[in-house]
């Protein structure tokens, strides 16, 4: 039985070999296949030197142009008004923003006042005798002299005589006094200095109101102001006066601003200049992130391709007879996906769109919009 499987087995094995042979040797006689040639298709465009529009791209944050910080120079408690102190409020120029209980410190200022009056009117006897011409000028004065109003200029000296007289009775310096107590007065209410809104506000009515407390912060809404640094290169084409766009992050509103400034100093750290931008507009919010393009120059006799379109070596791709060649260019300004060149020369087919994988000498073929038409 042992011999019958392994005389079984031996048969099998020489026939496998044999037809194994045979297939080598039908094999060796066929031909080898040719490997076809890949063209790829490409996109191109003819080169037409033209003028381009430089644009420097820019972004920041908007600040208020006019900002001011309150203080109290005074020290009283903050008395309450029709208009709350709050962020947010809107209020007017020469509106008042604090108003700080002033009611004894208007009582000294008053006793000033009245301390002048009496010492004016104590010399006029004096004047009428020894200096008639000028008497009834102090007269008019002292007939103008209302304690409720603010204290009035004193009547213009016109004689050495009449000086030393009215400065011997300490006239002068008591009229320089109450000036003094009244401008103090004028500090115990804050007023607006501009129209504008309140975004800060650190102290509530009825809270007593220290000299040196910061009590708030006010703005200007009608113009704000763009901080953009820039290369220090655009240094020489930045102007004041020149036209921005600005728009928001969502591409959906778009504003017009001006150059205001520009900075007489580099920043030694970065390298950038910086520019300040305004811009009005109501729905505008101090803070806003917005984008600006500053249109810095013209270039002529150039073109604006892909910034992949350029190698390393400062060449792009041109269609000679459905071969690739390069071409040297000369870039003279890159932006985030775009590049200007010059000495391309007019009529010099380009590549629109990169190909993966390209090299000189590689077999290509414009793309055809009725190619597609008629394959469909």
């Amino acid at each position: 039985m042992r011999k019958i499987i392994l005389s079984a087995i031996g048969i099998l094995f020489i026939v496998f070999s044999v037809l194994f042979a045979k297939s080598l040797i039908a094999n060796k006689h066929k031909p080898k296949p040719v490997k076809e040639k890949v063209v790829k298709t490409v996109f191109i465009d003819t080169v037409k030197n033209s003028t381009v529009q430089i644009v420097i791209p820019a972004n920041g944050s908007l600040v208020a142009k006019r900002r001011v910080e309150l203080y109290a120079e005074v020290q009283g408690i903050f008395k309450p008004s029709k208009v709350l102190f709050k962020p947010g409020q809107k209020y007017y120029k020469g509106q008042s923003l604090v108003r700080i209980d002033a009611a004894e410190y208007y009582a000294s200022v008053q006793s000033a006042k009245s301390n002048l009056y009496n010492a004016i009117a104590a010399i006029m006897p004096d004047l009428r005798l020894d200096f008639p011409d000028v008497f009834q000028k102090w007269q008019n004065y002292l007939n103008a002299f209302d304690l409720s109003k603010k204290t009035p200029e004193l009547p213009e000296m016109t004689s050495d005589k009449e000086n030393y007289f009215i400065t011997g009775r300490n006239i002068v310096s008591s009229y320089y006094n109450v000036i003094n107590l009244e401008q103090r007065l004028a500090k115990y209410t804050v007023s607006a200095p501009f129209s504008g809104i309140l975004t800060e506000a650190l102290v509530t009515e009825g809270s007593l109101i220290r000299s040196g407390q910061k009590l708030g912060e006010f703005i200007d809404t009608s113009v704000y102001e763009l901080e953009v640094a820039l290369s220090k290169s655009y240094a020489s084409l930045l102007k004041v006066g020149k036209t921005v766009k600005l728009t928001n992050l969502d591409k959906t509103e778009t504003y017009t601003g001006k150059v205001s400034r520009v900075n007489g100093s580099i920043d030694a750290t970065t390298q950038t200049i910086t520019t300040y931008i305004d811009v009005k507009d109501d729905t505008l919010k101090e803070g806003m992130y917005l984008e600006a393009e500053l249109n810095v120059k013209e270039e002529h006799n150039v073109i604006e391709i892909d910034r992949n379109l350029l190698s390393e070596n400062n060449e792009i791709f041109v269609v000679r007879d459905s071969v690739l060649s390069v071409i040297p260019a000369k870039p003279i300004y890159f932006s985030e996906t775009k590049v200007v060149l010059k000495e391309v020369p007019d009529g010099s087919v380009i590549l629109k769109k990169s190909v993966p994988g390209a090299y000189a000498g590689m077999l290509v073929k414009p793309f055809n919009n009725t190619d597609k038409k008629a394959d469909k």
